[in-house]
Formats: structure tokens, C-alpha cells, sequence
């Protein structure tokens, strides 16, 4: 079943669920497949299609994965830097929300029903900017398809990126040949606990939209 959202509503209440996830009800292989097949109509670059969708339903690795990502997110560094003091203000009650996702998760991780690690073939570990965008630009617009197919399912996401601070423990413990396919994150799938999610607030259009230069 999916929702009754218009187009607009879907890309406007797709949010980074943490706190809603329902870590208690099984999440269907098939909603996910049918998530994947929206996901690989996006487009990649020169339409390669180098992506690939781990996804983890067994507990045990589902453990396992959650230790690496837990190890990953309390590792020296591994937290964003604050934001400049003009908008530290603005934005401290909105960080205490994430502060406490990142903390639920971190407790119950390893209890989402299903772990989605989206990868794309070939690394960019040094590579210049133009080959890093086209490499990215070939798997992040399929996974926000995947995020979108998601929540039109009932189904709550949030893009982690904790495994990619020991990606290679990561990819011991699924099988991914490291030297070969890279990691793009890990997002935790469940159910939402309701459905009813509104937009976000956001910087003003202003801020961000520029007309023929910088």
C-alpha cells in the first residue's frame, strides 16, 4: 500500500526518521525490492549503472553492522564542526533534535528491521573533483529515489554515514570488495511510527538561489 501524497508533498515530508522508526514490525522484502526497482531508474553518470543496495535483515549482521557504524560515530572527529556563530543561534534547537536521533539510533540501531548500504563501483579516494562528482553523482540521486520510494511506502530512512569511518571493517562484514566498491552510507529502514510528517524548516530561498553568478 502507499500513501495518498502528491508529488510535492512526497518530496517536501521525506525526512530523516530517527526518533518514529517502528523497531518492533517486519518490513517486507518486497517493499524494498519494489524500492530498489524506483531507485535504479534514476539517472548515472554516462548510464553506467554501477550501484548496488546491500541490504541486512539478518540480526546477527545486522549487529555486527551496528557495531561498526556505533565504533564510527563516537570516533574522534567524526562529528561535523559547529556551524558559524551568526547561525549557531538558529540552529541549536534543530542540532538538539539531530543530537538525539544520532543518540537513539546509537542505541537501537542493530533493532531496525532492515540496514540499506548503497554502493557504487570504483573508488575516488584521491581522485580530482571531476571524477569524485561523477562517481557520487552516479549513486546519490538513486538512493534519494529510494528515500522517496520509501516514504511513499509507509517507510520511515536517514542517511548515516558512521560505517564509512572504518569502511573497510564495513565491507568485511558484508562481503564488499573494498578496493573495488565504495560505500555510500547506511540507512536504516522501518516503519513509521504514524505517517503524518510536515516540511522542514529551511533556510529562505534568498540565501541560497543565485541568478547568473555567485
Amino acid at each position: 500500500m502507499t500513501l495518498d501524497l502528491s508529488s510535492d508533498q512526497l518530496l517536501s515530508t521525506t525526512r530523516a526518521v530517527r526518533h518514529r522508526l517502528d523497531l518492533t514490525r517486519p518490513v517486507p522484502r518486497r517493499l524494498l525490492e519494489e524500492c530498489v526497482d524506483l531507485a535504479v531508474q534514476a539517472p548515472s553518470g554516462r548510464n553506467r549503472q554501477r550501484w548496488h543496495f546491500v541490504i541486512v535483515t539478518d540480526p546477527a549482521r545486522r549487529a555486527a553492522l551496528a557495531d561498526v557504524w556505533r565504533a564510527g560515530v563516537a570516533a574522534p572527529g567524526a562529528s561535523e564542526p559547529l556551524p558559524p556563530r551568526d547561525v549557531r543561534r538558529a540552529s541549536v534547537a534543530r542540532m538538539d533534535r539531530v543530537y538525539s536521533g544520532t543518540a537513539h539510533l546509537y542505541e537501537h540501531l542493530h533493532e531496525v528491521p532492515a540496514l540499506v548500504v548503497p554502493c557504487v563501483e570504483g573508488r575516488t579516494d584521491r581522485a580530482p573533483v571531476l571524477r569524485q562528482a561523477g562517481t557520487w553523482g552516479s549513486i546519490l540521486p538513486a538512493v534519494w529515489s529510494f528515500m522517496l520510494a520509501a516514504r511513499a511506502r509507509g517507510l520511515g530512512t536517514c542517511w548515516t554515514t558512521g560505517n564509512l569511518v572504518d569502511e573497510r571493517e564495513s565491507a568485511r562484514v558484508l562481503g564488499i570488495p573494498y578496493d573495488e566498491v565504495m560505500q555510500a552510507a547506511l540507512i536504516p529502514v522501518a516503519y513509521t511510527l504514524g505517517t503524518g510528517f510536515r516540511p522542514a524548516p529551511r533556510i529562505p530561498r534568498d540565501r541560497v538561489l543565485h541568478w547568473d553568478r555567485f
